[in-house]
């Protein structure tokens, strides 16, 4: 079996233990997509129930002679683990199954390397595998001790796994101070967006809820989409019209979350997720038929926490209404606020609704009051070729959508 572009699929033996905390079977379902994302193709499930992780394999040992056997039997290629593993358990996993084992952080991070297209996307990956690859150093990277000339690399009594984690170490430093460099890129844009009164919606949920398609939906902005886990990486913003009334408004499709979010990329990818820390207005994209969508929504707002948009006013926009049976409406919290709007970005639904809550959100908003007193977010004429320097285009509709 070969993918789009002719590369043999992975066989993959999925591993999850159930600690008896949250939904297990969800949990499992998404790690079969996050494989299919990867390119590997789930052949079996092997399941446990435990109390606490095995120090040595994570699993017991016959757990893991069980998971040798399924490898035979199915020809498996990589076993994937639901779950963190410790650099001693992935090798002792290894040494005993006979095959590549990889943890959830690890196949995110690949996900996220094969998705990257942007130049700052691209680092951000880097650095965030670079940092995981630190705590798990053997006997790798001598491909960098060649690419700087190896003679006079070694310090005195320097061993290999030194050299690996010294030439690591000024790579990861390499990558923070050219991340630091476009983090102040972006800084000087939002500057620019803020003398203009510019009033900033930024897309947030789970992975695969929907954004990009209502990204699309509402700016017409041709932005990839597909039936997988992170299936757009970079941040895309776009101007928006909502009328003569309220004029126009960026609007930014940012990285999309999932429950144990690598802490690494968090961290990586702060750059972007800025985008979000900045905005005036959170549109949370919910995938209304998930049954597990109350543990996203607060997977998500975790993730807002950790990056510090937990203050950020948000609309949570429930999406998929069609698949869920649900007609478009809008729900208002006890101060008379819209807190949720019912839509489906694939029909339309409920679009008009959704443009309404964003143009009552911008007229709360302090100092977006033109001369004569009426709301005003229409003072977005900045210099769009400055925001573009990045690869985060901002582009004029050609009229009300």
């Amino acid at each position: 079996m070969a993918d789009a572009q002719g590369t043999p699929t992975m066989r993959a033996a999925l591993v999850g233990i159930d600690f008896g905390a949250g939904d297990f079977s969800a949990s499992l379902e998404e790690l079969a997509l996050l494989a299919r994302s990867a390119g590997a193709e789930p052949v079996t499930t092997i399941t446990a129930k435990r109390n606490s992780p095995d120090p040595a394999h994570f699993v017991g040992s016959g757990k893991a002679d069980e998971i040798a056997q399924a490898c035979l039997a199915d020809k498996i290629d990589i076993v994937i683990f639901n779950h963190a593993l410790s650099p001693a358990q992935q090798r002792n996993l290894e040494k005993r199954l006979n095959v590549r084992v990889v943890d959830r952080t690890s196949l995110i991070l690949d996900i996220f390397a094969q998705r990257a297209q942007s130049h700052e996307g691209k680092l951000q990956v880097e650095l965030a595998q670079l940092q995981h690859l630190a705590t798990r150093l053997i006997r790798g990277w001598t491909h960098l001790e060649r690419q700087k000339g190896g003679i006079g690399l070694r310090g005195p009594g320097e061993t290999q796994l030194e050299t690996d984690r010294r030439l690591i170490g000024e790579r990861v430093k390499m990558l923070r101070i050219r991340l630091a460099k476009l983090r102040k890129q972006h800084e000087t844009q939002r500057r620019a967006r803020g003398r203009n009164k510019t009033f900033s919606v930024s897309l947030v949920g789970y992975t695969n809820a929907g954004k990009s398609t209502l990204f699309n939906t509402l700016t017409k902005a041709g932005v990839y989409v597909a039936n997988q886990l992170f299936a757009t990486l970079d941040t895309t913003s776009r101007r928006l019209y909502l009328g003569e009334e309220a004029g126009s408004v960026v609007m930014s499709d940012t990285v999309g979350f999932v429950r144990e979010l690598p802490h690494q990329l968090v961290a990586a990818f702060r750059a972007t997720l800025e985008e979000t820390i900045h905005a005036d207005l959170l549109l949370h994209v919910v995938d209304g038929a998930s049954p597990v969508r109350m543990e996203q929504i607060e997977q998500v707002n975790e993730v807002l926490r950790e990056i510090g948009a937990d203050h950020i006013p948000q609309i949570l926009v429930w999406n998929k209404i069609d698949a869920a049976g649900l007609e478009p409406g809008v729900e208002r919290d006890e101060y008379d606020k819209i807190s949720r709007v019912f839509i489906s970005a694939h029909s339309g639904a409920g679009l008009d609704l959704l443009r309404d809550a964003i143009v009552e959100a911008a007229r709360t908003l302090p100092g977006l009051t033109s001369a004569d007193g009426q709301d005003d977010v229409r003072g977005i004429a900045h210099d769009v070729a400055s925001t573009a320097a990045d690869g985060i285009p901002i582009t004029t509709p050609a009229g009300p959508h």
